[in-house]
């Protein structure tokens, strides 16, 4: 069973930034296209931002420019880092599969509030 274990959340003031970790425990973790999600409170999840196994990345329109998604195949882990927090990416934050077919974790807590 693959078990994601997101981290770096926090309370942040606006403009500030945080670097999100996602360690996945799944085989195979070098060929997987992954990605990172967030769901704001009353809102659906939504996806952010996806880096393939070759290290190309996407972003969504919100924060391009702003987030910068990256990993370390060698720890199995994707990191998401935010410049210029703003307080609409206040969200519970996820990391899956770009099909979100591993199940998801708890997610980390990110607050952008001054």
């Amino acid at each position: 069973q693959v078990q994601l274990v997101e981290s770096g959340g926090g309370l942040v003031q606006p403009g500030g930034s945080l670097r999100l970790s996602c360690v996945a425990s799944v085989i195979m973790f070098r060929s997987r296209h992954m990605a990172w999600y967030r769901q704001a409170p009353g809102k659906q999840r939504e996806l952010v931002a996806t880096i393939t196994s070759d290290g190309n990345t996407g972003y969504a329109e919100s924060v391009k420019g702003r987030f910068t998604v990256s990993r370390d195949n060698a720890k199995n882990t994707v990191y998401l880092q935010m410049n210029s927090l703003k307080p609409e990416d206040t969200a519970v934050y996820y990391c899956n599969s770009v099909s979100g077919g591993f199940g998801w974790g708890q997610g980390t807590q990110v607050t952008v509030s001054s």
